[in-house]
């Protein structure tokens, strides 16, 4: 068809084209001009006396035309401000012509209103036909033929916003023609029950009427700077209805670029839960970083690795990532390397493979690099797998903590920031156990102005300038093993969703949030503190798996709708998972400077005594001995009720092969 082969001309005919069209319509405008001043009576001959004034038109415009750029623009992307400049350019060019005018023939007899209907008609017809290609182009035109030749119908689709986002992502659809948009949804009360560019505004109050009204089946949000709160609003507004909901990235993507179909994505879970994240305090953020030398071990985690992109913005000196996996180290080094490429950074990235176990290995690193602040992001953190594998996650989680902190204290180490858990409160599995214990240990050195370190009695004590802070959160959004992106592949799937219980509860923060949060609480801490971080309300994972389920424009099976789409399936509680999470172990809680940052006062074990505890504990891990093991969690962290039996994998393979 004709629009397909004027799109497939290389770039040069097109501009050939576009010339030629322009002196046509040139000339025309300049008839025009004469016919409309002197009509049919004295209608003039182009060829005859004013051949030299119908040549004169185009040298003066089409010249213009090329230095205003009128041939570099893409006819599909015309914009407004492409009509000012044809606006600029038919300007200057009709005096461009008055001045040939009058300076070539000054004795010509030529009515002097013929320039000026010159202009407003050379105006109307240049301009005019590029916005008639735009609309062509677009599909704007003829879209019922469009729709009809694809051989079935376009997805009917509203759009959410009719700001400029929203009517950017109405010309992206129209230009695809993968989807038909119906309709306009708007707040704003000035232009409810107005047309834009062809489509019906309508408000947010008549969404049950206008959805089955234009029978549409998808909703698209084009709100790229409202609040989650407002975001919150409008998805809890549609989730009745049966229709998939969508959106445009946010209002920084924007502004990279225009909106496009393939912008488009299912809707953040933040959106769901609604919490707006507060501005932070940059004086916290620059404390323990700006012009520092920082270190973050587990730096290729889920925390680990947005922790190092906002220490990398916050510019320390020298930035170290240390990491055990080879494969998320090289990944976090890879995106941090071309992130100070791209911003003309000075910092100093190094990456450095090994384990927090390897006490000897992290101590050299903090001496020679002279290291100013920790961040120990590193742990094992999945409760199923740690449940069943407890050497190892006690020996990374406790141990590994503890060689870290005390190669920490050697060193001279300033601020030391331990990333702990809301599962280390009354916990009923050995991760979050571990993650306690942990927190005692760094809660018992900073009592100690010369401790004796673990397993290096002999060497007497040493001094200990390193201040300790822990901050305890529960779970983040898109971390690994979080249940939304399962939850997104089982409904893709078509189902079944499964969730563990009917009434287990969560705490969720987006990781940008925590690891934000983390960081202004470790320039707070005096030493010792324990920071828990406002997780808002504990969500069910019922509730959000049912969001999920109707902002996919899916219903949920059960046996009150046994013609639904999806069935949850509930599969009971994994080994050592708890219904509820908790943020306290007691209620001593005070507030802080910061709105969304709590310091918790928790009970702690003296540094000798511990130290007993740490001999015990390695003692009967290297045994196997785990009713040692569970006997020592029971009597140091408070509150430890595991469900049944802890076994190792290895040790019950044993026990079976005896």
């Amino acid at each position: 068809m004709m629009r397909q082969r004027l799109l497939a001309l290389s770039r040069q005919s097109k501009r050939t084209l576009q010339v030629a069209v322009d002196v046509v319509l040139l000339w025309l405008a300049l008839w025009l001009a004469f016919f409309a001043r002197l009509g049919w009576n004295n209608v003039i001959n182009p060829f005859d006396e004013y051949l030299w004034l119908f040549l004169a038109a185009p040298a003066t415009a089409i010249p213009l035309f090329i230095r205003f750029g009128l041939y570099r623009a893409v006819l599909r992307y015309f914009g407004s401000n492409a009509l000012v400049t044809i606006f600029n350019a038919i300007s200057l060019s009709a005096l461009l012509l008055a001045l040939v005018i009058y300076l070539v023939r000054p004795d010509e007899l030529m009515p002097r209103s013929v320039v000026f209907i010159y202009w407003c008609l050379a105006l109307l017809l240049v301009g005019g036909l590029r916005l008639f290609m735009r609309q062509y182009f677009s599909g704007a035109l003829f879209s019922f033929k469009f729709e009809r030749e694809s051989g079935r119908p376009l997805k009917r689709v509203a759009i959410y916003g009719a700001g400029a986002a929203g009517n950017q992502l109405l010309f992206a659809l129209r230009m695809g023609r993968s989807m038909q948009p119906v309709a306009f949804i708007d707040d704003d009360a000035g232009i409810a029950e107005r047309v834009i560019a062809g489509i019906k505004v309508y408000r947010s109050d008549s969404l049950s009427h206008m959805l089955e009204e234009l029978a549409v089946e998808e909703v698209l949000l084009a709100l790229p700077s409202a609040s989650r709160s407002r975001r919150r609003e409008i998805l809890e507004a549609l989730e009745p209805y049966p229709v998939h909901v969508r959106t445009i990235p946010g209002f920084m993507d924007l502004a990279h670029g225009k909106v496009s179909v393939s912008d488009l994505q299912e809707v953040d879970i933040v959106d769901l839960l609604g919490r707006d994240a507060v501005t932070p305090d940059q004086a916290l953020l620059d404390h323990c970083i700006r012009g520092q030398v920082v270190m973050v071990t587990g730096a290729g985690g889920s925390i680990g690795s947005e922790l190092c992109r906002q220490i990398l913005a916050i510019q320390p000196a020298t930035l170290l990532l240390y990491e055990h996996s080879e494969f998320n180290l090289y990944s976090i080094y890879g995106e941090l390397e071309s992130w100070i490429a791209r911003n003309g950074s000075s910092t100093r990235l190094i990456s450095i493979l090994g384990s927090v176990r390897d006490g000897l290995r992290v101590g050299a690193i903090l001496r020679d690099w002279k290291v100013d602040t920790l961040y120990h992001a590193a742990a094992y953190k999945h409760v199923p797998i740690v449940e069943h594998n407890i050497r190892e996650g006690l020996l990374n989680n406790l141990f590994g903590t503890l060689h870290t902190a005390q190669a920490a204290v050697t060193a001279g180490v300033k601020n030391f920031v331990l990333i702990s858990t809301d599962k280390a409160v009354r916990p009923t599995n050995v991760m979050g156990s571990s993650k306690r214990q942990a927190e005692m240990v760094l809660q018992a050195l900073s009592r100690e102005a010369s401790p004796s370190l673990f397993g290096a009695e002999e060497q007497g004590s040493v001094t200990n300038r390193t201040r300790f802070t822990m901050v305890r959160f529960g779970n983040v959004l898109g971390s690994s093993g979080s249940v939304i992106p399962l939850f997104r592949e089982q409904i893709n799937r078509g189902g079944p969703v499964t969730v563990t219980h009917p009434n287990i509860t969560r705490y969720f923060m987006t990781i940008p949030e925590a690891a934000q949060l983390v960081i202004q609480a470790g320039s707070m801490g005096q030493g010792g503190d324990v920071f828990v971080l406002d997780m808002g309300p504990p969500v069910k994972i019922i509730d959000l798996a049912e969001k999920m389920i109707h902002l996919s424009g899916l219903t949920v099976r059960s046996e009150a709708n046994p013609q639904g789409d999806i069935e949850i399936e509930f599969t009971g509680l994994r080994p050592g998972e708890k219904l509820y999470e908790e943020l306290l172990i007691g209620d001593n809680v005070s507030s802080t400077d910061h709105p969304m940052i709590m310091r918790a006062n928790e009970e702690d074990l003296p540094w000798e005594s511990l130290k007993t505890v740490l001999t015990e504990m390695l003692g009967a891990l290297q045994r196997d001995d785990y009713d040692k093991v569970t006997q020592l969690l029971r009597e140091t962290v408070s509150g430890y009720a595991p469900e049944g039996e802890i076994v190792d994998w290895i040790h019950v393979q044993r026990r079976t092969e005896h």
